[in-house]
């Protein structure tokens, strides 16, 4: 039985009281052998640190928090002294990082927590602390990468993760066939991950830069943590899955079960603070997307589609509305597309000539998923990609589709995984006309 944490902040006339030791005494009646006490500290460390040492606290182990220079103070009157140094970096922890406050755990939201951090840390005889955890298939993942203080309300449910001793997936990808696919539950991971990743990338700097190919393309710790997390959840939660990722890589397979992430789409935005990019996050069989998850970072928004079950906004059912029979269903609309990276793609300009013509205005987002599901959320009526990429798009359009907007190949054909050139999402009455100008932009139609 794992041992249960409690959380809390003492003072002086707190730690005296009646009440401290109801707490502690209630934890022991649900069967605790032994009670970890956190203490934050963040003013009078050196006064508490005395109160509790004359205290008579059998089966507890009091740890420390708070600020460096509190846990600065405890250290100094004590080498016993249990401390839980607050951890809130992204790279994985070095010994220099724990060399003054010798710590017995290393405490972090559990966002900035992978398996090279907790291997780090034990590496370095440091254990791991999470924050809160409230959703099982994260409390797998914890389990399974490590962690050693849990923090959660799920107590029942974790104990029986324990039990089963999960481990991320060494195996490798391994074929299967679409009825062995378990969609459903696939569907709940994958809206888990897109909340979590609306938190991660909103609250955390991009932090280091790296370049790739060059100046216009590179990615950021954020990209890079928020996809580790994903797959090793991914990892954690299902045996046997592909997995195709913006920065770690991958590629398609016949005949498996493949995520497809682009963790920040628009890193060209997010690195210069702009508030529009996005999470692209697909399942697909083969070519046959199955679900969909895309979120609006800034705006707390969670777009969601499964193969044959619709579409959804926040859990509310999105349907594109028919805008009927009328002349021109471009004139006073807005068709959005994107740059082939830093450039335009060819027959960019020609294609927003021709919907100028049409009184048709373009807008140029910086992030492709957003720009494709735009269709579905009433941003417009139209997008149009030059290239279509299902780490980038396969959520967006699965979306769309899913709310019963048109999304069409270069052929002019149904498609929600095109195998090249690009890809078009619109609504019913603007197909038409929007697919026309696409073509003659390209050079395929006159």
């Amino acid at each position: 039985m794992t041992t249960p944490l409690i959380c809390a902040e003492f003072n002086e006339a707190q730690l005296l009281s009646s009440g401290f030791i109801d707490l502690v005494q209630e934890a022991l009646n649900l069967g605790a052998n032994a009670i970890k006490v956190n203490i934050e500290s963040v003013h009078s460390a050196g006064e508490l640190y005395r109160v509790v040492s004359k205290l008579s606290l059998q089966a507890i182990e009091i740890f420390w928090s708070g600020d460096e220079e509190s846990l600065a103070m405890i250290r100094s009157l004590s080498d016993q002294a249990h401390i839980m140094e607050l951890w809130t970096k992204i790279a994985a922890p070095s010994r220099e990082d724990f060399e003054s406050l010798n710590p017995e755990f290393l405490f972090a939201d559990y966002s900035l927590i992978t398996q090279k951090t907790v291997k780090a840390a034990h590496g370095l005889g440091v254990k791991v602390a999470s924050s809160e955890i409230d959703d099982l298939p994260t409390l797998r993942w914890a389990v399974a990468i490590g962690i050693d203080l849990i923090v959660t309300t799920h107590f029942k449910e974790l104990q029986k993760i324990i039990s089963e001793s999960p481990t991320l997936d060494i195996s490798g990808a391994q074929k299967t066939t679409l009825d062995e696919v378990e969609v459903d539950r696939a569907m709940d991971v994958a809206r888990i991950l897109g909340k979590w990743a609306i938190h991660a990338a909103s609250t955390m700097e991009p932090g280091e830069i790296t370049f790739k190919k060059s100046a216009a393309d590179f990615v950021t710790e954020i990209d890079v943590l928020i996809e580790a997390h994903v797959r090793e959840v991914i990892s954690a939660n299902f045996k046997g899955h592909n997995f195709v990722g913006e920065e770690m890589g991958g590629k398609f397979e016949e005949d498996m079960a493949s995520w497809y992430l682009d963790p920040i789409d628009g890193t060209t935005n997010f690195a210069n603070h702009l508030p529009w990019t996005s999470f692209s996050f697909g399942l697909a069989f083969n070519r046959t997307p199955l679900v969909g998850i895309v979120i609006d970072t800034w705006r707390n928004e969670i777009f969601e589609a499964q193969r044959g079950k619709g579409a959804k906004r926040n859990g509310t059912p999105i349907v594109i509305e028919d805008q009927g029979d009328i002349e021109n269903p471009l004139g006073s609309r807005i068709v959005s597309t994107e740059l082939a990276a830093h450039k335009p793609w060819p027959g960019m300009y020609a294609l927003i000539d021709g919907l100028a013509e049409n009184f048709c205005t373009t807008r140029v987002m910086g992030s492709g998923t957003l720009t494709m599901v735009g269709v579905a959320l009433r941003r417009g009526v139209g997008s149009v990609v030059a290239e279509f990429s299902p780490i980038d798009h396969l959520a967006s359009i699965l979306i769309v589709h899913e709310a019963g907007g048109v999304v069409w190949d270069e052929e002019g054909e149904v498609n929600l995984f095109p195998q090249k050139g690009g890809v078009m999402a619109s609504t019913k009455a603007a197909s038409e006309p929007l697919y026309e100008l696409w073509m003659s932009a390209i050079g395929r139609r006159k």
